[in-house]
């Protein structure tokens, strides 16, 4: 089930490719996003080797690699929703089109952890594994805050390259 958004968009990405190409940074976001999700949905989120040497490392209580998950989840489809909004919703960029856009990634979070609490209701016991919020009362909500951080990161970081990129031919 962590791996669904890769099995879903890959297609759509082959299908519209001809008609509807994104920038090569949106491309290159998505690649890693689906690296991401991959590597989760291979160890579970809560059990990936390299979070825990960052947990060691920084001498955190839990492995960060969901926490990572969720920046991601803010960060890649910053620019996709981005790129949307600008070639096919005719926005420039500014303050509505950033606004806009973290109102997007943000519904975007929000309905992942429905999805994801609709799944841990149907799996009873098993849910606490499929979840992996370790512990965390407040998983929920430090998920969509790291959403919310990654997309206010990519705007801040990639808006002026992306804008390039979208004016060339």
């Amino acid at each position: 089930m962590e791996i669904a958004p890769v099995l879903i968009v890959l297609p759509v990405l082959w299908a519209s490719a001809r008609r509807f190409p994104l920038t090569p940074l949106a491309i290159l976001l998505i690649g890693l996003h689906g690296l991401v999700l991959m590597i989760g949905g291979a160890y579970s989120y809560a059990r990936v080797p390299i979070g825990f040497d960052v947990q060691h490392l920084l001498g955190l209580a839990r492995n960060p690699y969901d926490r990572f998950g969720h920046l991601m989840q803010g960060f890649v489809p910053a620019i996709v929703f981005r790129e949307l909004l600008i070639r096919r919703g005719g926005l420039r960029p500014g303050a509505l089109l950033s606004s806009l856009v973290l109102a997007c990634c943000l519904a975007v979070s929000a309905s992942y952890e429905l999805i994801e609490f609709g799944a841990a209701m149907m799996l009873g016991q098993g849910a606490d594994e499929f979840l992996g919020t370790q512990g965390d009362p407040w998983d929920t909500q430090w998920d969509m805050l790291m959403c919310l951080v990654g997309a206010i990161a990519a705007l801040a970081l990639l808006s002026r390259v992306h804008d390039r990129q979208l004016t060339r031919p």
